[in-house]
């Protein structure tokens, strides 16, 4: 095509036409209008499967809080088996986050003597957690009010908070922590967020969160706390519908005049199971390999091909290559099930072995973010079309 492809296949980019996902974010505005003004709300957490969009859903909340009184970072958790040493690494994160709230925060006179506290707050957690880090201690020099720590994470995590709303509501601002890829969070850390914020909300404080993960985090947050399903709303975020497809196609395209024939538009949502990240996947190498002013369902069909092939290299395979030989038996006996979700016991079967000797596969492949239980004893691929990419890697797969 002789114009800028508009189609951004990409983790976490920001499509030109943002499809479907109108009344999240309307919903999303109404929460950060409502905590400025210190009215408790649930903090929310967007589960969804990979490629459905959730990190551009805190993106766009994030530009919404950008026009508000409301104080945000974000923040991506890291799978762990990445970092040769994670001892504080949440709190590391966390506490970078609270530092800038406080630089913001202490711009204001207003909340000079609160901020001070809170500012002793912050010094005393990064030594209590050892936190060594000289950009973290630097702004912490002055004689700050002695504050003591107990060694409890949800203890001094609540106080941190505790204080930093205090400080916010001084000033007429809210606090907002973006939190992406909640799912490889410990449970110890899940649990002593959801007991902060849930002081901050007993206390009418401007405390709130978005957090966005796999379909795991759900059974995880229930099983941190009790009231998390008061604490929390759990938005599901799936695959579009076929007008939000049709939308999320077209609309990039017309500002340069270029339209899609019915036929192309039925193809292009065949062939992406109306997956965000698919759609634009797909349309971007469509765009690339035509040039002309209409598409058309051939033109579509031409570039599934490449489509796949950028797609396997890609988006799947470095997933794959993140397993084990037993976890990549353990997935091929999934797709030899001929059915997803499928049950442990028939890729026991398969794999002829007992249920109880492959359910160390099955945990990590959970904790991996590869596979997530859809129910009891039923396991399904956490990124939509696998399946489809381990029979083109193994077309000799023999299906049950």
């Amino acid at each position: 095509m002789k114009f800028i492809n508009p189609y951004t296949p990409g983790a976490g980019f920001m499509p030109a036409y943002m499809a479907g996902r109108e009344k999240l974010l309307d919903d999303a505005e109404k929460y950060l209008d409502a905590i400025v003004k210190c009215y408790p709300q649930q903090s929310v957490i967007y589960s969804g499967l990979r490629g459905v969009g959730k990190t551009v859903l805190l993106n766009a909340i994030e530009g919404i809080a950008d026009n508000k009184t409301v104080l945000y970072e974000h923040i991506e958790i890291k799978e762990r088996r990445h970092i040769r040493n994670d001892k504080g690494y949440f709190e590391q994160q966390i506490a970078g986050m609270c530092k800038k709230f406080l630089h913001q925060m202490s711009l204001s006179e207003s909340a000079k003597d609160i901020v001070r506290k809170a500012k002793s707050a912050l010094a005393a957690f990064t030594v209590t957690y050892n936190l060594q880090d000289n950009a973290m201690s630097a702004g912490f020099s002055e004689n700050l009010i002695s504050y003591v720590n107990t060694g409890d994470l949800s203890s001094d995590l609540t106080d941190l908070f505790v204080t930093m709303g205090k400080g916010a509501a001084k000033i007429g601002y809210a606090i907002c922590f973006f939190i992406d890829e909640i799912q490889y969070m410990k449970e110890s850390e899940i649990e002593a967020l959801v007991t902060a914020i849930h002081r901050c909300n007993q206390l009418r404080l401007p405390v709130m969160m978005f957090g966005a993960g796999l379909p795991k985090i759900l059974k995880t947050l229930g099983e941190a706390k009790s009231y998390t399903e008061r604490l929390f709303l759990f938005e599901k975020v799936d695959a579009l519908s076929s007008d939000e497809v049709c939308a999320a196609v077209e609309e990039p395209a017309l500002e340069f005049n270029v339209h899609y024939s019915r036929e192309a538009l039925l193809k292009i949502i065949d062939i992406t199971g109306k997956y965000p990240f698919f759609i634009q996947a797909l349309c971007s190498t469509i765009w690339n390999q035509v040039n002309k002013m209409r598409i058309e369902a051939e033109d579509v069909e031409k570039a599934i091909s490449e489509f796949w092939l950028n797609m396997d290299k890609g988006f799947f395979m470095v997933r794959y290559e993140r397993c084990t030989k037993k976890e990549k038996e353990f997935m091929f006996a999934m797709v030899k099930c001929g059915e997803l979700p499928c049950t442990i016991s028939n890729v026991a079967s398969i794999m002829k072995a007992k249920v109880n000797s492959i359910s160390t596969f099955r945990a990590q492949l959970i904790n991996k973010g590869l596979i997530y239980a859809t129910d009891y004893a039923e396991i399904d691929f956490t990124v939509p079309q696998f399946d489809g990419f381990l029979k083109r890697i193994n077309p000799d797969l023999k299906i049950k």
